[in-house]
């Protein structure tokens, strides 16, 4: 998000700086990206969780060690006018085609990245927060109350005026803990904005700096696309970008001002009459709104890490007087999914894009009974919740109607049935899935006090299988595996809007168990040429029962759903394929 081109364009204002010993505001949402896309993590087979965890714990380690206390604030709710939403629509559909003409996994977080992420900082105890508000005013607001910077990676991070200043990810060298020459402290090399630096550089006064965010373009006013096209006097530039240029000579402009009102009423003789018959009002009326974006409100993070307390209702603006009072305090733990934000202020919910036989429709659709449940718990029923998603390479949008049907209405989660899968899963993608299972438990068993796995002879082999790599990614089972994640996902969401009548699974922390997508795609194909999850498991007993056990417990579950009648044991190690019955696994996997 933020001001294209600005980044790039802010390199000779920023200073090296040797950080340590300091508060830090950590924009959550940014850190689980920039660790997950800069670190190496498989993107093509639907998460390797377990890598993305150790990235997250090496990261809050080398804080501390360098003596900075971080607090990190989750993106939750969004700016009530939807102005980011046709920027937010766009990115969908781009990367809906960019997977559509191969490029597997390109720049993808997983579906349940944003779920291990939170429960690695709850189990590192790193304080965090999910915002009910826009998130970047309110990490502002509460950098300026403790004086501490920001670290993140969001060019409007450029425009507040935060006085200890912002620190850009892409230059923030955690991997590179380093001592003070002549102390014992250790520090990061990073490098540090301040706003003072910038106004100084370009010769402007610092509150012109929102008018400059809001004529050269951010998520919440475009003058282009609004049909005011600001046309320089032609100058011979050769070679120079033509976003350097125009930002240069929008500076050289402003710099004639000193107040926010003086430059606006002098805006329409640098726009013109605009084009398409749109009256030049329009636009500065959305220039003053992109400008109170960059205003600092009072904020409720400082009450809630230091009280541990939400908002008081009674202070929330208009557009959140929707949510009820007892969902204000997990919301901001994070124990709520910030998505019930979006459906009661009945607002539309873009589906997140994974690596998919786009041949075939969206995974998302498999869950969606179960979201639909979610929507009736909180709207109603006959309401409806407009979801985009992927049909083919295209997002489209689509209305969601919310149910509650009986189950839902006597809160019997065990009567939910999803079986919407499609492409179906076969035994050896319910097999891999679960021996993923038992190579995570492992991992969690071996780790030792110091941080390191003690290889066993199963963890071996596995490993062996990690490391030999994929070969062509197999889009069926991407498909398979995307569909059992979109329902692990809702579940979780639809648990914790239920209060946890079931306790949350601990999908990572000390070592994320869950699916590691380059495992479970090896095992496939494994299982699928002749190979026995009794000859992967031989050497260790308790992981074969292990394995067993779940295997036992879903084929259980089934017959019960199908005859209504507990059945008796099935197959002893999952070499007996129950799949000639008839069986399908989709439906109790999550």
């Amino acid at each position: 998000m933020g001001i294209q081109g600005l980044t790039s364009f802010i390199e000779n204002v920023l200073q090296n700086y040797n950080f340590t010993t300091s508060k830090l505001i950590i924009d959550g949402s940014n850190l689980f990206h920039f660790l997950y896309f800069n670190s190496s993590v498989d993107q093509q087979h639907g998460g390797d969780y377990d890598d993305f965890e150790d990235q997250v714990c090496k990261f809050f380690k080398a804080l501390r060690d360098c003596g900075i206390d971080p607090f990190v604030i989750i993106d939750g709710g969004s700016d009530h006018t939807d102005n980011k939403f046709k920027t937010l629509r766009e990115r969908a559909q781009s990367k809906i085609n960019n997977l559509s003409i191969g490029l597997q996994g390109d720049r993808i977080i997983p579906t349940l990245a944003k779920q291990v992420f939170k429960q690695v900082l709850s189990c590192l105890e790193v304080p965090f927060a999910q915002c009910i508000f826009e998130a970047d005013q309110e990490i502002a607001s509460l950098a300026e109350k403790w004086n501490c910077p920001v670290l993140s990676n969001d060019s409007d991070f450029y425009i507040f005026d935060i006085q200890a200043g912002y620190l850009p990810f892409s230059h923030f060298q955690w991997q590179n803990v380093s001592v003070q020459h002549g102390s014992s402290q250790n520090y990061i090399p990073c490098k540090l904005y301040t706003t003072t630096s910038f106004c100084t550089h370009f010769k402007i006064d610092r509150q012109l700096l929102p008018v400059f965010a809001a004529i050269a373009g951010n998520d919440y006013v475009n003058l282009y696309n609004m049909g005011f096209p600001i046309k320089w006097p032609r100058v011979l530039d050769l070679g120079a970008d033509t976003r350097v240029v125009f930002f240069n000579r929008l500076l050289d402009w402003l710099a004639r001002f000193q107040e926010q009102q003086e430059a606006l009423d002098s805006v329409p003789s640098l726009i013109g009459h605009g084009e398409n018959g749109v009256n030049t009002d329009v636009a500065l009326e959305a220039l003053s709104l992109g400008i109170e974006e960059y205003k600092l409100p009072l904020g409720c993070l400082e009450r809630f890490f230091e009280e541990y307390s939400a908002p008081d209702p009674g202070s929330l603006p208009d557009h959140l007087r929707v949510l009820p009072d007892w969902t204000l305090l997990p919301l901001m733990k994070g124990t709520l999914p910030s998505c019930i934000i979006y459906i009661l202020q009945l607002r539309p919910v873009i589906q997140g894009v994974q690596v998919e036989d786009h041949s075939f429709p969206s995974g998302n659709n498999t869950s969606r009974p179960i979201r639909q449940v979610l929507y009736g718990l909180l709207l109603g029923e006959r309401r409806e919740v407009e979801e985009y998603d992927r049909e083919g390479t295209n997002l489209t949008s689509s209305m969601v109607k919310a149910i509650l049907p009986r189950a839902a209405q006597q809160l019997q989660l065990n009567k939910l049935h999803i079986q919407h899968a499609h492409l179906q899963p076969d035994h050896p993608l319910l097999q891999a899935l679960l021996l993923g299972l038992v190579y995570g438990e492992l991992c969690r068993q071996r780790k030792s006090q110091r941080g390191f796995i003690e290889e066993g002879p199963v963890l071996e082999k596995l490993r062996r299988l990690i490391q030999r790599g994929a070969s062509n990614l197999d889009l069926a089972v991407a498909h398979a595996y995307s569909q059992w994640q979109c329902c692990m996902r809702d579940c979780l969401d639809l648990n914790q809007l239920l209060c946890f009548p079931l306790s949350e699974p601990q999908i990572a922390c000390p070592a994320s168990r869950l699916y590691r997508g380059t495992l479970v795609h090896q095992l496939v194909g494994q299982l699928r040429g002749g190979v026995t999850p009794d000859s992967l498991l031989i050497e260790d007993p308790s992981s074969g029962q292990l394995y067993r056990a779940m295997l036992e417990a879903i084929l259980n579950s089934q017959e019960t759903e199908a005859t209504g009648q507990p059945d008796g044991p099935s197959a002893d190690s999952g070499s007996q394929c129950p799949a000639t019955r008839g069986r399908k696994y989709s439906s109790k996997l999550c």
